[in-house]
């Protein structure tokens, strides 16, 4: 019936043309008429009964459901449920051994900085350097690149809610174990720290950016700031500085063709002589030299040259790079 159609009020209906009302059962019909419903009833085969049948229905609906939830599951293979990360790995990448971090140095990393014109500062509303991450949980380079970026900043601030994430399967270097700031913060006393995951492992759109860090994006994700247009990942260090190039291989997060878990990274950690630990640590070491350049060597605590010579050598040799 459509939804305009008026309704006709409730009470008596009007007798059809050329009938009449019948007249009333009497006692003894009306007693007939209720047996003859409780035989019908107990002929009735069980499976029959309404209460069976609507138990019957609702498992059959509820088996559908389940069927369905485990196909689209199954279809979308990339799905992966972020958790946490536990305090054993996050404790291993945020506060490696001083001595691990002075024995690695560079660990040998190309570094791959850009020194920015001084006309690209970035400055947040305190006026401290303003830290520019855009990057996708599907993308492996991203995957490894993560690694280094949490050992970093951790020496400038605090992350919250770090969750563990994978990259794409279908991607080159499938599955490489990483960490997604998707829902994480960071707080920092010398900087500002801006994360853009766009897009998640499915590649579908997870987080957009605003106008000030897309237009970042547009203006200095190019040559010669970055090897290619519109890469990932891109991180520019409050305007001074930004990575050209991804820091070091995924490959090396792998075994053989298999991928390194979160424990296996974290553990290698410990190890100054393991590739991994050379990669991650060299390029947090870079990072963070670059990083001192940006805030005036704020803190002291990490960037003055009594507490770290190794810091100190890596940041005058990137103040002797020449703007682009």
């Amino acid at each position: 019936m459509a939804q305009d159609t008026p309704r006709k009020p409730v009470g008596k209906q009007p007798v059809p043309s050329g009938r009449y009302p019948g007249k009333p059962l009497t006692k003894k019909q009306r007693r007939s008429q209720s047996a003859a419903r409780s035989v019908s009833l107990e002929r009735r085969k069980p499976w029959q009964s309404p209460t069976i049948v609507t138990t019957v229905s609702v498992a059959v609906v509820a088996v559908v459901l389940i069927v369905i939830v485990l196909i689209n599951q199954v279809g979308a293979g990339n799905a992966v449920v972020a958790t946490q990360v536990p305090p054993a790995i996050l404790n291993a990448v945020e506060h490696p051994s001083p001595t691990v971090v002075n024995t690695v140095g560079t660990g040998g990393q190309p570094g791959q900085m850009i020194r920015m014109p001084a006309s690209a500062k970035l400055l947040d509303a305190h006026g401290n350097p303003l830290i520019v991450f855009v990057g996708a949980e599907y993308c492996p380079y991203c995957a490894a690149e993560r690694w280094s970026i949490v050992m970093w900043l951790s020496r400038f601030g605090t992350f919250h809610n770090l969750s563990e994430m994978t990259s794409s399967s279908s991607d080159a270097y499938p599955n490489t174990n990483t960490f997604t700031f998707h829902k994480a913060s960071y707080t920092s006393p010398y900087l500002t720290f801006s994360a853009n995951e766009l897009q998640d492992r499915n590649q579908a759109q997870l987080e957009s950016m605003t106008t000030q860090i897309a237009n970042i994006f547009t203006k200095y994700d190019n040559p010669p700031y970055t090897s290619e247009s519109g890469q990932y990942p891109f991180i520019n260090i409050g305007g001074v500085f930004s990575l050209h190039s991804t820091s070091y291989s995924p490959a090396l997060l792998e075994a053989g063709s298999t991928p390194l878990s979160w424990s296996q990274i974290a553990a290698k950690l410990s190890n100054p002589s393991d590739p991994v630990t050379q990669a991650i640590v060299g390029n947090a070491n870079i990072l963070t030299a670059a990083t001192c350049i940006a805030t005036g060597d704020s803190p002291a605590s990490v960037c003055s040259p009594t507490t770290s010579n190794t810091i100190q050598a890596i940041e005058n040799a990137l103040k002797a790079i020449k703007p682009s």
